[in-house]
């Protein structure tokens, strides 16, 4: 957390909370009451200052304001470098924790050492060589999309980095019960 955010926090420590304004979309983007937020220094200063609570609920450290997070999918949305490297949406490199889950549209869920992360659209196809069937034959996008809506991944397993992630099923909406978050934090 930023130095002058810290700063803030004890200088003015009963600031209301602010819920409704930020939200996270499943690309990874920032947006400010429904806008784009395009701004690189406002993008990474709400990087360095993100945070959850002991609920699980996400925020940005505003100065003395916890500016909460709707998130439309999960707290962390993964994308894949120009170097083939996994990176978190705030530009960070991830380090998988060997789980991952497929839900019934087709979206992947890989757990990393910061939480559950959201591969974003893009990133799936650059995923696509690590995928395998209960075979372990390679797995087309195309199998692993009705794999999804057939409800069954059984068998089905990303290669990455190295480690063999079985993907297990997981509806889109027992997602933040499963991994501790709250998507759409509100007032107590």
């Amino acid at each position: 957390m930023d130095e002058r955010v810290l700063a803030a926090m004890q200088r003015w420590p009963n600031v209301p909370a602010a819920y409704g304004w930020l939200r996270l979309d499943e690309a990874g983007r920032w947006r400010l009451e429904g806008q784009l937020i395009g701004n690189r220094r406002l993008i990474e200063f709400i990087g360095r200052n993100y945070l959850a609570d002991e609920h699980g609920a996400w925020y940005f450290q505003n100065g003395p304001q916890q500016v909460f997070v709707e998130l439309d999918y999960a707290p962390w949305v993964l994308h894949v470098d120009a170097a083939g490297r996994l990176r978190d949406h705030l530009g960070d490199e991830v380090t998988l924790d060997g789980t991952g889950n497929l839900d019934e549209e087709g979206n992947l869920l890989l757990g990393t050492t910061r939480g559950a992360g959201l591969v974003a659209g893009p990133s799936l196809l650059e995923l696509v060589d690590g995928l395998r069937g209960p075979d372990g034959a390679p797995l087309s996008l195309e199998v692993l999309a009705d794999s999804a809506t057939e409800q069954s991944s059984a068998g089905l397993s990303l290669i990455r980095d190295g480690q063999q992630i079985h993907l297990q099923q997981l509806p889109r909406a027992g997602v933040p019960a499963a991994f501790g978050f709250i998507r759409l934090p509100g007032p107590a």
